[in-house]
């Protein structure tokens, strides 16, 4: 099978409507994966491994300190958005179509700069990884920290997920958990002779509307909390009194608090009920307060906000390794069928991480 090659020589505009052209879906992410590593394994200066359709090359010049680029290179399924277009949208001139707001802008960015960077101011980790879009189970970043947790080593990593070319620190933590009444069965003629699990869920339901989330500050940042019903569910037909409700609650937490301090926490508001956690993935401290987080801001001259959603980040804090995310794209575009990135925001990214690793 042939490779489709890509010229990191060519600006990064253009080498992000490459990369986009080469279509990476979840689980389909080899071709790509390929033609990565030609031109990875074409620079001298770097020591390329490959793990499933994962890449991590690494510069071992004896820096003092090392820090981690990372991206995804898969996308979710196409939805008539490729090829690429270039267009005007909002009076500026983008890349329109799968991919290039998630995230193949930043990894377009990491390429550019992994081939040209042959001697920057630190050790630079460059990773490139797949299935991120499906189960966490698949993802190849935890794969490789699975299987090469040494490779991941460092002092502080960027996740060039779209931010919109501004710097998100860390994330906060998710939790989902079913919250249940129970009842007792009867004909709905004759509720007296049952007990409505549904009309149990009111005081669940209550207590969350109630409920005003904590706002946390994490190394300088804050972190908006909340706490909110997703989803609710009970009974088995229309005439039958129903003996079980069930309401699906997922928690947004500062990455200051722990899984188990996040389950303690609902375990106490929900006192009185029964609490089953089904999803859980803690948070990310963006680490702020540290040498080389600040050396990063200041870099690229930007202010640092919050990140709310989860994000990998959180797979580097696991690993002792502060994070933040930043990179070309509106993360309110990801996945929409008219995905598109301002092209000012791709060069301002490879702009920025430039500046920082040789200035």
């Amino acid at each position: 099978m042939s490779v489709t090659p890509l010229d990191a020589t060519q600006d990064v505009v253009t080498l992000t409507e490459a990369i986009c052209n080469i279509s990476s879906v979840s689980g389909s992410e080899r071709a790509l994966a390929d033609a990565l590593e030609v031109v990875l394994r074409a620079q001298p200066h770097l020591s390329v491994l490959r793990d499933g359709d994962a890449l991590v090359a690494r510069t071992l010049l004896g820096r003092e300190s090392r820090v981690v680029i990372a991206g995804h290179i898969d996308v979710v399924p196409i939805a008539n958005n490729l090829p690429v277009r270039r267009e005007v949208i909002g009076g500026e001139p983008s890349l329109w179509g799968r991919g290039t707001v998630d995230m193949k802008g930043g990894v377009a960015v990491q390429l550019k700069l992994a081939c040209e960077l042959a001697s920057p101011n630190v050790d630079v980790t460059w990773v490139f990884y797949d299935h991120e879009e499906v189960d966490a189970s698949l993802n190849g970043l935890g794969r490789l920290a699975r299987n090469h947790p040494e490779l991941l080593e460092a002092d502080f990593a960027v996740l060039c997920e779209p931010t919109a070319a501004v710097i998100e620190g860390g994330c906060n933590g998710t939790m989902r958990v079913v919250v249940s009444s129970a009842g007792v069965k009867a004909h709905s003629a004759r509720p007296w002779m049952g007990k409505n699990a549904i009309h149990g869920l009111a005081d669940v339901l209550a207590r969350l509307e109630r409920n005003q989330p904590d706002t946390v500050t994490v190394d300088g940042l804050d972190y908006r909390e909340s706490l909110n019903a997703v989803m609710i569910s009970g009974g088995i037909a229309t005439n039958v009194i129903p003996d079980l409700g069930t309401v699906t609650v997922n928690y947004r937490f500062a990455p200051s608090k722990s899984l188990a301090d996040a389950e303690e926490y609902l375990r106490s508001f929900f006192d009185g009920f029964d609490v089953e956690v089904t999803d859980a993935s803690a948070g990310a401290r963006p680490g702020l307060d540290l040498p080389a987080a600040k050396a990063f801001v200041e870099s690229i001259g930007v202010a640092a906000r919050p990140k709310y959603g989860w994000t990998d980040v959180a797979r580097f804090s696991a690993l002792g390794v502060p994070a933040v995310n930043y990179g070309p794209g509106d993360p309110n575009k990801a996945h929409a069928d008219d995905e598109s990135v301002p092209v000012a925001q791709i060069e301002a990214c490879y702009a920025g991480l430039k500046h920082w690793l040789t200035k």
